[in-house]
């Protein structure tokens, strides 16, 4: 398969990886970029989250906790000023209310759902893009219910939802509200993947200990080593992954000397009852989307001509 140019320069934005790097990397994988990552990643050259396809679009996520609900969404729309139209806004907020009470499957569901003015989100959309004269789309929500935290980072930049389990009551009480917000904000500071070890599927363990293994087999000091003692090893560098990607065993950033689950431990003691954080989401404007590559100036200056 003959690898373009074009190919190189995405790779490269994905990986952040040198050009010969990255164009090696895609003939060895016959032109496979999630394979042609993979390599990257076992030559030790490109980070572990890659940045694919992390080109931040328009609009604005937006988080709330209700009563025994929570509710976060991600609108978008075509540049950055839209977000901070009152318009947009209250439709995002409008269309929050919507999903809080009618609880829609997904997305094409909530464009039938009806406002309180009794237009469909779907009428009530196109009415705002008459209005804001962009292509606006809400593109996705998760509804949690029972005891939740909600918390919108930048704006509307980040979004965060956190589900917990209690017990005798101890949401209701403002130190857990505190706690809540404390968590919330833990999964926008450190961006977490999973809940804990237990919710890490097993084949990305497998995927993890695969890459780790080609790493050693290519560094001069770990290549000649005994595979039991790599296999030593493989165990530290798991759970250093672990720490760093399992939500409950990241350190606490507001208190480096406590893991979240200790932090939730203390609390959950002196509160009287149990905490578990049973699952979480974090959306990020635009995550995902192919942003718009404008020339602003360019777009003034030929408006003038014009």
């Amino acid at each position: 398969m003959a690898i373009t140019a074009k190919d190189v320069m995405e790779l490269r934005k994905q990986t952040d990886c040198g050009m010969m790097e990255c164009k090696k990397a895609l003939t060895q994988a016959d032109g496979d970029f999630e394979k042609a990552i993979e390599i990257l990643r076992e030559q030790g050259l490109a980070a572990a989250n890659k940045k694919a396809g992390r080109i931040a679009a328009e609009g604005m996520v937006y988080a709330v906790s209700f009563d025994n609900c929570a509710v976060v969404v991600e609108v978008n729309a075509e540049t950055d000023f839209v977000a901070k139209n009152d318009k947009f806004v209250a439709f995002v907020k409008e269309a929050t209310q919507v999903i809080m009470k009618q609880n829609p499957a997904d997305v094409e569901a909530l464009m039938a759902c009806k406002t309180e003015s009794g237009e469909t989100v779907d009428e009530a959309l196109k009415n705002l893009i008459l209005v804001i004269k962009e292509n606006i789309k809400v593109r996705r929500f998760v509804r949690y219910e029972g005891v939740c935290s909600a918390y919108v980072h930048g704006g509307g930049t980040h979004g965060i939802l956190v589900n917990f389990e209690t017990t005798n009551g101890i949401e209701a009480k403002d130190e857990f509200v505190a706690y809540g917000k404390d968590i919330a904000m833990q999964v926008a500071a450190a961006n977490p993947s999973y809940v804990d070890e237990a919710s890490v599927p097993a084949e990305v363990v497998a995927k993890e200990k695969e890459i780790m293994l080609a790493q050693m087999a290519q560094d001069p000091k770990t290549a000649n080593k005994p595979e039991a003692v790599k296999v030593k090893m493989i165990e530290g560098k798991i759970k250093k992954f672990f720490k760093e990607n399992c939500l409950v065993d990241q350190e606490f950033v507001k208190d480096g000397d406590l893991t979240v689950a200790q932090y939730t431990a203390k609390v959950a003691k002196d509160l009287g009852g149990d905490i578990k954080i049973a699952s979480f989401t974090h959306f990020t404007k635009g995550e995902g989307l192919e942003k718009r590559n404008e020339d602003f100036a360019a777009e003034v200056a030929a408006a003038i001509k014009g």
